[in-house]
């Protein structure tokens, strides 16, 4: 008797896949080498702190927009690994919205795991607002992004740009905690009092959410910016959210 039809398929390479494969290596790779402690003190010994600042951004928006554009080429010509069931479109729109909350928490808020933010690691009380529940909450935005996506899609292509964004995302969050670390006595007090993992130190004891530090604006903007990228989504990813 015939089992159930197979609806994992096998992807050709093509020449658009391979490009976009090898883009966004680099894009991943390129921040993890920039970022990494011997590459970054070497370049700020030679072109200073500013200017390794401005090498990294440059490099990222670079190897950002070869990926972005690459991914566009590669989504012409298709190939799809896999038939994404109907529930698996739901995904991203019950994660997004946590997605945008985390993002406009990131950029709103003190965190001495941002660029530049080792300084505030000499601060008497570095945790506050969105550490409390998580010291990388941009980091664990884009996480969240590229893993709800990947099986709403279903393609190689998704797979490869959303794939890369998920492993630089966790790889970044692991790298930037081991490049903290080397500030010594000074991560400690971060370290113990926050974590990776969303709520994880709240649940663990370590720490209280510090809920009046986050206040009711940055959910608010974060919904705002939700429903925003829902609309905006057919001319971002050629796909609509909401039926017309």
């Amino acid at each position: 008797m015939d089992g159930p039809p197979c609806h994992v398929h096998i992807a050709p390479m093509t020449p658009d896949l391979a490009t976009l494969l090898i883009a966004t290596w680099t894009f991943v790779l390129a921040h993890f080498l920039l970022s990494s402690l011997p590459v970054r003190k070497a370049l700020i010994a030679r072109i200073g702190t500013g200017g390794h600042r401005g090498l990294y951004a440059i490099t990222a928006i670079v190897t950002l927009t070869w990926m972005l554009m690459s991914f566009g080429d590669a989504r012409l010509n298709n190939a799809y690994l896999w038939d994404a069931p109907a529930f698996a479109t739901m995904i991203p729109v019950a994660v997004m919205p946590i997605t945008a909350i985390l993002f406009v928490c990131a950029v709103t808020s003190r965190n001495p795991t941002a660029v530049g933010g080792e300084r505030l690691l000499d601060d008497p009380s570095p945790v506050g607002g969105i550490t409390t529940i998580t010291r990388h909450p941009m980091m664990v935005a884009f996480a969240l992004w590229a893993a709800a996506h990947i099986p709403a899609n279903g393609d190689a292509a998704s797979l490869i740009l959303f794939g890369g964004i998920l492993i630089l995302s966790i790889g970044g969050m692991v790298h930037i905690d081991y490049r903290r670390a080397s500030y010594g006595g000074e991560w400690g007090p971060m370290a113990l009092t926050t974590s990776i993992i969303p709520f994880a130190a709240a649940l663990q004891g370590r720490t209280k959410i510090d809920w009046a530090g986050i206040g009711l604006w940055r959910p608010a903007v974060g919904i705002i910016l939700y429903v925003g990228l829902i609309y905006a989504h057919p001319w971002i990813a050629g796909v609509a959210i909401i039926p017309r």
